[in-house]
């Protein structure tokens, strides 16, 4: 039989399919049914500092002493981010007293605000790792894309600083040189990257001019960005790579593997057709393994890596010519 364990930022999983953060693993009864379906691994629902804050400031409005006690403001905001936090990291200890596969915590963030001091204390609630969703919106136009950039290496290099637990940044790809800033975050103490993350993307209702939610699910083409860059990174980072976005079967979960991830996040799938899904995706990992003999998923990840390519140029924007442009 195909052995079809993998390791991920130093955490040993069965397999390399981990159910994404998402509301999916936001109950410790999702988490039971992601290991009952064989997931190698789950990332908790997010910790999002936008909710935390969206909370406080309701809870001060709702207040009427607040305009009149400044201790009262400072009590509610303590008391408000205490509260989200406190649930969370019940939420995992009940989980790591439960499951036995890896409980990745997640903290979504847009800033380097003071949720940098929630990562001890998430260490200390038992998560096996954390993963910082991290996205720090480039709407200041008097801040040049470098400066906007290097403030990523300093959030995870003080998140390093503070844990010991393994650390993976999931990130955009929204850079403007995304090689060299995928190197140059590998370099800053985390475990692992996550290419990539999914953003709220704003649709308008024309007739009551609301703005709405559009495009909130993937499809299986959102898997072709993450693919290219799995590959060209593969081996070229100082730490592991997972995928995530657009994975919908197990062909996907074997593409990302052969470009250079060693584990591929799903959620979308999982909305649209339940934690089955799962089940089904490691049957055709693990048919495809036997049918070509690999004994190990270490046999083939990164076998289609832009540094295993005899042809690198594959990758890289020529081939745009070549398809559209009928070049042979």
């Amino acid at each position: 039989m195909a052995d079809l364990s993998t390791t991920w930022m130093g955490l040993k999983l069965r397999n390399p399919l981990i159910v994404a953060s998402s509301g999916l693993t936001g109950t410790l009864e999702s988490v039971k049914a992601v290991e009952a379906h064989g997931a190698g691994a789950v990332v908790l629902k997010s910790l999002f500092e936008e909710q935390i804050v969206l909370e406080t400031g309701l809870a001060e409005d709702q207040n009427e002493q607040h305009h009149y006690y400044a201790q009262a403001e400072d009590y509610i905001r303590e008391y408000t981010r205490g509260n989200a936090l406190n649930g969370y990291l019940d939420l995992i200890k009940s989980c790591k007293q439960t499951v036995d596969i890896p409980v990745i915590a997640s903290i979504n963030c847009v800033s380097q605000g003071e949720w940098l001091s929630f990562a001890s204390q998430i260490e200390q609630s038992g998560a096996d790792g954390l993963e910082i969703n991290i996205f720090l919106p480039p709407s200041d136009s008097s801040r040049s894309s470098a400066e906007n950039e290097l403030l990523y290496a300093d959030v995870l290099e003080k998140i390093t600083r503070v844990v010991r637990i393994p650390v993976a940044a999931k990130i955009s790809s929204y850079f403007s040189s995304l090689a060299a800033e995928a190197v140059a975050l590998s370099n800053s103490g985390i475990s692992g990257l996550v290419l990539f993350n999914r953003f709220f993307s704003p649709d308008f209702d024309i007739e009551n001019f609301n703005v709405t939610a559009g495009g909130v699910f993937s499809s299986p083409t959102d898997i072709y960005n993450s693919l290219r860059w799995i590959a060209i990174l593969s081996g070229r980072v100082q730490c592991d790579l997972a995928a995530s976005t657009g994975v919908h079967d197990g062909k996907g979960l074997i593409k990302q593997l052969l470009a250079g991830a060693r584990a591929v996040e799903i959620a979308s799938v999982l909305y649209k057709k339940g934690f089955g899904e799962i089940g089904i995706m490691l049957d055709e990992l693990e048919e495809y393994m036997e049918r070509h003999r690999f004994l190990s998923t270490g046999e083939f990840i990164g076998r289609m890596s832009m540094a295993h390519a005899p042809n690198p140029a594959v990758y890289e924007r020529v081939q745009f010519m070549k398809y559209f442009g009928g070049i042979n």
